[in-house]
């Protein structure tokens, strides 16, 4: 949470703006669906669904097109080419994740937790 409690509060502030793909509310229901937590699921759910500032973007054929060739070419996992995907599509500047792979995808500048 320290790590994250920055990039939220920029993102609550006025003028910013963040774009994610829906695999994001993929990957963050997986542990509480595994755990069984289904008050943990709708938390996660009611929290980012009405984030203010986030705008979520589904898959479009494009995107798909985009990240088979980010995964091809950068060797990375399917929902990571996806995000950058995402992320390009949307003329995001910048991707805050916690995998060094996204240094390897030209046009975004890494923000990455964890020490990476």
């Amino acid at each position: 949470m320290h790590l994250t409690r920055p990039l939220f509060e920029w993102l609550e502030g006025r003028g910013a703006t963040a774009v994610t793909s829906t695999i994001t509310l993929t990957e963050l229901l997986v542990h509480p669906y595994r755990d069984g937590d289904i008050d943990q699921v709708n938390l996660v759910y009611s929290l980012v669904t009405t984030f203010p500032h986030l705008e979520w973007h589904p898959p479009t054929l494009g995107v798909a097109d985009d990240a088979a060739r980010l995964r091809a070419m950068y060797r990375m996992k399917t929902p990571d080419a996806i995000q950058a995907a995402t992320a390009l599509a949307a003329h995001a500047t910048a991707i805050v994740a916690n995998d060094a792979v996204f240094r390897r995808v030209p046009g975004l500048e890494s923000f990455l937790f964890d020490g990476v």
